[in-house]
């Protein structure tokens, strides 16, 4: 199996392309505005760009697009470049994907519902509540049209192992072992399911094999909320000098509204693959400081 990853130097990528070469598969992954030794340069919004690697050349099976403008708010106060870097560089590397008779497989995520009747299966109604919701639905709604035999993974609060640790799980990590007083403003009222991203290239791989298209939700053994959350990573670390402020949303006033009760029911997957075990908060950070 020939994958093309764009988006490679970041976490759900870089996890990928780990886990897809230790498989035995051939892997190009590629980078944008972060890039690492082990990637190659490829705007997903300028096909003509002079330093874009040539995948027709390459000739993938598959091309799984990761890349993503993930800060929420600033989607809602920016809405045409949210549009760009998530609906239209979907839509490029459909274009891509066409014309190299490859699959695609788009990211996406628990964003696409109200966060009024979660976790989620499917098979739920999607609505919306912020730019950045409105413009992954749109993206996966393409990347299915456009591709037959797509796969659409819609994961939430991804955490794990990545160069640069920009996750909320690494930055808690990263400030206790520096011993950095952590100030933490939190709130009580959103509910997802944290998803390891190397679960996620585990899972992603298993579908690729078996020709799996259409939409399935990955998530974590995990519920909770992002003050559970936090205090789950703190508790491995007795010594951490911190302060926990539980907030509701509608107190944080952000520009974005947000799903309240988001997450996933991975029935589907777990159904079609009841032997893989997925991990949990825990199981990482033991795993992460060796206990």
């Amino acid at each position: 199996m020939k994958v093309f990853i764009a988006g490679a130097s970041g976490q759900v990528g870089s996890n990928c392309m780990k886990h897809f070469k230790e498989m035995g598969w051939d892997v190009v992954g590629s980078h944008f505005s972060f890039p690492t030794d082990a990637t190659v340069f490829y705007n997903t919004l300028e096909h003509g760009h002079p330093d874009n690697y040539d995948i027709a050349a390459y000739g993938p099976d598959v091309i799984v697009h990761c890349g993503a403008m993930t800060h929420v708010d600033y989607c809602e106060t920016h809405p045409d470049e949210s549009y760009i870097n998530t609906v239209q560089s979907t839509i490029n590397l459909a274009g891509v994907a066409q014309g190299c008779s490859a699959k695609l497989v788009y990211i996406s995520t628990d964003y696409v519902f109200d966060g009024v009747d979660g976790p989620y299966r499917e098979d739920a109604p999607v609505n919306p509540l912020n730019v950045y919701g409105r413009h992954k639905l749109e993206a996966e709604q393409t990347a299915l049209k456009e591709i037959p035999n797509a796969l659409v993974l819609r994961v939430t609060n991804v955490y794990g192992r990545e160069i640069r640790g920009r996750n909320f799980v690494a930055r808690i990590v990263e400030q206790c072992r520096n011993k950095q007083k952590l100030t933490l403003k939190l709130p009580y009222d959103q509910y997802a399911s944290p998803t390891n991203a190397w679960d996620i290239a585990r899972a992603m791989f298993v579908l690729l094999r078996d020709a799996k298209q259409g939409i399935y939700h990955i998530g974590g053994t995990d519920y909770m909320n992002r003050v559970e959350l936090a205090l789950r990573v703190l508790q491995y670390f007795p010594g951490a000098e911190y302060e926990l402020i539980p907030i509701s949303t509608a107190e944080l006033k952000q520009p974005a509204a947000r799903p309240l009760l988001g997450g996933f029911i991975k029935m589907k997957f777990s159904s079609e693959y009841p032997d893989m075990l997925f991990g949990n908060v825990d199981s990482f950070m033991k795993e992460l400081l060796d206990i």
